[in-house]
């Protein structure tokens, strides 16, 4: 009973894989970019310019941390899991504590209409 209730709180992983950007056909890269730190840091994941079209983003929660790559161009963007702590991650399962993927979620939307009002 003890397993069943831990894996409750397992889910997969949850990546974005090329969503579109609404950002209009005269963004810059740079104007991406921006848009995503701001979307990011709204919801209070730091974000750091790793390179061009490329965030680190890290959400510190509590006792947890959650660190994702985002990788950009002017039409596109991807999030992707990087690395965790205290987040019971699983890679042989591909599990992850459940809040993860809200977390992921709600930065996906929200750079989804950041970008809109480029």
């Amino acid at each position: 009973m003890v397993l069943t209730l831990a894996s409750c709180r397992s889910a997969p992983v949850y990546n974005v894989e090329n969503m579109a950007l609404d950002a209009p056909p005269t963004a810059t890269l740079a104007d991406v970019t921006n848009a995503i730190k701001q979307a990011g840091s709204g919801l209070g994941w730091s974000m750091k310019e790793v390179g061009p079209g490329h965030i680190e983003a890290k959400l510190p929660i509590r006792a947890h941390l959650a660190i994702t790559d985002i990788r950009f161009d002017t039409e596109i963007f991807s999030i992707t899991y990087k690395d965790s702590i205290n987040l019971r991650y699983d890679a042989t399962k591909n599990i992850i504590h459940s809040n993860y993927k809200g977390w992921v979620q709600n930065l996906q939307n929200a750079i989804i209409v950041q970008s809109s009002t480029l």
